[in-house]
């Protein structure tokens, strides 16, 4: 199977023959790092990949909002592509605004586009980005995440936004999913210009990654792990191109539920979309190493005054990131837990998603 999100790079399948690494680490935030069959990709161009101008969402085209393909570079001179939306009829006033990225593997035509919509047509401008890597942004190797650059993504957005002239820059906000949910937290804990910051249905990925789920990996594990990586780093060196692990969400039978909810959003026309990491393509191997000893939610408090609303599902395995961030975070926060929802069902069913209340925690707090 091809797992470049570039078809017309084609990758070569090699089989690694270190029995080791053939073991499955469960550190990654799909369930297992793993050293099994590994490919080789060539990298892409480090800029920009070439911007679909088609509509390739995942959700229909509101005819409340306007859009508009855009680009801008972050700190780091990594030129992202988002989805601007601007509510139609705006006239001259400088709106409030919101940066949406997330989950961790997803694209800006699923999760996160819609959510930017949806707040569109309430009032906001609002961007919903690829991160640094991954879908249309740029950056090489393909498919590969960083904390602290991803964390600097978000950052970038708020750059971008308070340049538009129809955005009123002392009026930003911040929408994280997922993993990308951890990232807006760390951005919004440095950056003082976003007035307020939602983390729906959130993972912590350096706590996953270095810890597994629920915190079940054992120092020996890790130590293993980290072994694993750090040789796989040789492997990479010598072939002059990085090894990815597995594609994301085949099922191949026995699963935990969390994984098949996973395969029945980004493999089902109910979300995939063939740029999506999770869309049975993959991160490289080594893309847990940064994670592993940098805790993005050291800083959680530091996030006051400004007030973090957190939204998970009642029935998701991943709730306990959102019960522990809430915890640690400082007042004014508030954690709502959404009856009978797993994970990803905070993905895209508009039903149980409370864009009522997000909208309502925005508008106070991104008042004029």
């Amino acid at each position: 199977m091809n797992r470049n999100t570039d078809p017309g790079n084609p990758v070569r399948h090699q089989n690694a023959s270190d029995a080791g690494r053939r073991n499955l680490l469960k550190l990654t935030g799909a369930g297992v790092v793993a050293f099994g069959e590994v490919s080789f990709l060539k990298t892409p161009n480090a800029k920009a990949q070439n911007m679909s101008q088609e509509w390739d969402k995942v959700f229909p085209k509101s005819e409340k909002v306007d859009h508009q393909k855009v680009s801008f570079r972050n700190r780091y001179g990594i030129t992202l592509a988002g989805d601007l939306y601007l509510p139609k009829d705006q006239a001259d006033n400088r709106l409030a605004a919101i940066v949406v990225s997330g989950p961790f593997g997803a694209v800006k035509e699923q999760s996160s586009g819609l959510y930017a919509q949806t707040m569109a047509e309430r009032g906001f401008v609002t961007l919903a980005f690829d991160p640094s890597f991954t879908g249309e942004s740029g950056g090489e190797p393909r498919n590969v995440a960083s904390p602290d650059i991803n964390t600097e993504d978000f950052m970038a957005g708020v750059d971008y936004l308070g340049l538009h002239d129809a955005v009123d820059r002392e009026r930003i906000g911040v929408i994280g999913i997922c993993g990308w949910g951890g990232m807006a937290l760390n951005a919004v804990a440095v950056d003082k210009r976003v007035k307020a910051v939602v983390a729906s249905t959130m993972y912590d990925m350096t706590r996953v990654m270095s810890k597994g789920y629920n915190d079940s990996v054992t120092l020996e594990q890790r130590t293993q792990a980290l072994e694993l990586l750090s040789h796989q780093r040789w492997a990479d060196a010598e072939k002059g191109a990085p090894a990815y692990q597995p594609p994301y969400n085949e099922l191949k039978g026995g699963e935990a539920q969390f994984l098949v909810d996973y395969h029945d959003y980004y493999m089902t026309p109910r979300g995939y979309h063939k740029r999506a990491v999770n869309s049975g393509n993959a991160w490289t191997i080594t893309t847990p190493m940064s994670f592993m000893n940098m805790p993005i939610l050291g800083y959680i408090k530091e996030i006051s005054p400004r007030p973090v609303l957190f939204i998970h599902g009642e029935k998701a395995h991943s709730r306990y990131f959102s019960e522990t961030a809430y915890a640690n975070a400082a007042e004014p926060k508030e954690l709502m837990i959404i009856p009978g929802t797993n994970h990803v069902d905070l993905y895209d069913k508009v039903d149980v998603i409370p864009f009522d209340k997000i909208t309502t925690f925005f508008n106070q707090h991104l008042a004029a």
